[in-house]
């Protein structure tokens, strides 16, 4: 849950989620709808998604329990080398570096890491830093400390050097340049890319459709529509898509107003409409399943940012 999530956002769901999974018998035994309900809110849902893979793994495969060493722990889905380091050295304290944000930032000013430490030698050299420094007596608590400099001392902006316990053999210390390390190359400027949903409404039911498995948002519920194709009015684009992804007929939508959405890659503005349709059968092309029920009911499924903002707006005079 902490992976690019801050610790006070987590804390309320990680209590839910081990009251409601309290070891990894009862995760890996859920289904993936309820994990992903438990998540609806935190974002990064692939993480939801891997966490569930890898407990049934761990049950199927290991006897229910974690292996302990840190190449049995990377073949289990979602866990890369620095959570395999992370819990090979504090959970079962073998000599496992790991390097995130914060270790990298102490390491380059620390070693005097000058280049993009984006680049496949600059990370190598974070990699055999962080080793040497692990490869001692207590490597579980050498990475805390190192992951808690960077979050308190050793800062992005304004690093607090004189308080700094290595500030004896600190490299950008000496050469006063600490703030402008580690460099990074530029972040590309995100996508802006338009979109539509519609409140569709029958007989008092609302519709939802669940995401395909694979892609962004991946498995969640959202409200039918899609994408604006360049050009396209947007009261043509929910005709167009209604009928494209869920087979049915537009007769009338009431423009509700717009959501934005900032996503790592790209910015979503999503056009909300309500929307009345003509008597058919729902007709999935895309979507992998749908659900009408009372719109009230929509908040409680497993869904994304946007939509959580498009019903804020489309049930503010439905319900």
């Amino acid at each position: 849950m902490l992976q690019q999530t801050r610790v006070e956002t987590v804390l309320p769901y990680y209590g839910r989620f081990l009251a409601r999974f309290p070891d990894v018998g009862s995760l890996a035994r859920a289904e993936l709808e309820q994990v992903l309900e438990l998540w609806t809110g935190l974002g990064y849902y692939s993480r939801a998604r891997n966490l569930h893979r890898a407990a049934r793994e761990v049950v199927a495969r290991h006897g229910g329990r974690l292996p302990d060493d840190a190449d049995s722990l990377r073949a289990l889905p979602g866990i890369g080398r620095y959570t395999a380091g992370a819990i090979a050295s504090i959970a079962f304290d073998r000599a496992e570096p790991i390097v995130d944000g914060n270790v990298a930032r102490v390491l380059s000013r620390l070693c005097g890491i000058r280049e993009e430490i984006g680049t496949a030698h600059a990370r190598r050299r974070l990699w055999d830093e962080a080793a040497a420094l692990a490869d001692g007596p207590h490597p579980g608590a050498l990475n805390q400390a190192l992951m808690e400099l960077g979050a308190t001392l050793c800062t992005p902006r304004a690093p607090r050097c004189g308080a700094c316990p290595l500030k004896r053999g600190c490299d950008a210390q000496r050469a006063g340049d600490a703030e402008a390390l580690p460099r990074k190359a530029p972040r590309a400027r995100a996508r802006a890319v338009e979109a539509v949903a519609g409140l569709v409404l029958r007989r008092g039911r609302a519709l939802a459709v669940r995401r395909p498995e694979r892609g962004l948002l991946a498995g969640l519920w959202e409200l039918p529509g899609g994408d604006v194709v360049p050009g396209e009015r947007t009261d043509a684009a929910i005709a167009r898509t209604l009928g494209e992804r869920v087979g049915l007929e537009l007769i009338e939508a009431e423009p509700l107003g717009a959501v934005e959405h900032a996503f790592t890659h790209l910015f979503l503005r999503l056009h909300v409409f309500r929307c009345r349709v003509a008597p058919g059968r729902v007709r999935l092309r895309g979507p992998g399943a749908h659900r009408w029920l009372a719109p009230r009911d929509l908040r409680s499924l497993p869904q994304g940012g946007p939509t959580r903002k498009a019903l804020a707006l489309a049930l503010a005079g439905a319900v």
